[in-house]
């Protein structure tokens, strides 16, 4: 029973060691990272990408990497040319370069002590060092000002990245905090131009109802105007066919006399238009009307 027993725990014991002995002949790593090797403290120029690797020396140690995008947030003070210091918000996006990971491990560390070591520092001197240039604090907040200043970071930290297995892929401005003295001044000034820009508006706009008002009085003034020729002109015509008529008249005394006929024509067609009754001595026959009618009371 003895024997059977010390058997039993000899078996259990290798199979452990088998089990664990297994695990260390492949390596799995993870999606968007890479694996760096290590023999006996000796970094191995060929890392593992992504999937798994069957078989691998089982005196390997690993060392993994995430390859994947990544955002760091930094803070500076930033002093201008004239001594004042503005705070600047930056953020880097970068990612490790997988080849160079066993590199990296050999000169810096790993993941996290590239971003301690490497990137953090230099992107807070980068950034002091480029707002040198700036000649006053205000500027910060003008838009060529701020693509300069990306522009301008961005290639010192891919050029200082690079050669260290590290790419640059993006620098971005987050937030300006000027001297609290500058932002009350800047503000000031705004609302000066804010309230000069609203006196030019009102302005602009007695200008537009004066304009409006002139036209308005020169179209009835034109208006105006045509009327009254229109009156001059219809006068005009009704003098001119008096005096034609008259003339008429003076040349011709029938002339009368036949325009009173063809009234009396007229006339002739009511029938409550009865007697017609000629003074000999008048130029113009007379009509009598309703003669004979009995009066009505």
């Amino acid at each position: 029973m003895n024997k059977q027993t010390v058997l039993t725990t000899v078996v259990v014991i290798i199979i452990a060691i088998l089990v664990l002995a297994s695990t260390r002949f492949f390596v799995s790593v993870p999606a968007g990272h890479v694996a760096v090797a290590t023999l006996f403290g000796q970094v191995q120029d060929q890392p593992y990408e992504e999937g798994l690797h069957i078989p691998v020396n089982p005196l390997y140690e690993f060392t993994f990497y995430d390859i994947r995008e990544k955002e760091l947030k930094e803070t500076a003070g930033v002093p201008s040319q004239d001594q004042l210091t503005t705070t600047v918000d930056v953020s880097i996006k970068f990612r490790i370069n997988g080849e160079d990971a066993p590199r990296m491990l050999q000169e810096t560390g790993t993941f996290e002590d590239a971003v301690r070591v490497q990137i953090q520092p230099k992107l807070r001197s980068v950034v002091r060092e480029q707002g040198k240039s700036i000649v006053r604090a205000e500027d910060f907040f003008l838009q060529e000002t701020q693509e300069n200043l990306q522009t301008a970071i961005f290639q010192a930290m891919r050029d200082y990245l690079e050669p260290r297995g590290i790419i640059c892929l993006d620098i971005l401005i987050r937030d300006i905090s000027l001297p609290p003295f500058i932002t009350r001044a800047i503000e000031s000034k705004k609302e000066r131009e804010q309230e000069v820009e609203k006196q030019k508006a009102e302005l602009e706009r007695f200008r537009t109802e004066q304009q409006q008002k002139i036209a308005q009085a020169e179209a009835e003034k034109t208006a105006a105007e045509l009327e009254a020729e229109k009156r001059r002109t219809l006068a005009d015509a009704q003098a001119y066919e008096i005096t034609k008529l008259n003339d008429a008249i003076a040349k011709n005394p029938a002339y009368v006399q036949i325009q009173a006929l063809e009234a009396l024509k007229s006339i002739s067609q009511d029938k409550s238009s009865k007697i017609y009754f000629l003074n000999g001595e008048s130029p113009t026959p007379l009509p009598l009307m309703n003669m004979g009618e009995p009066l009505t009371k």
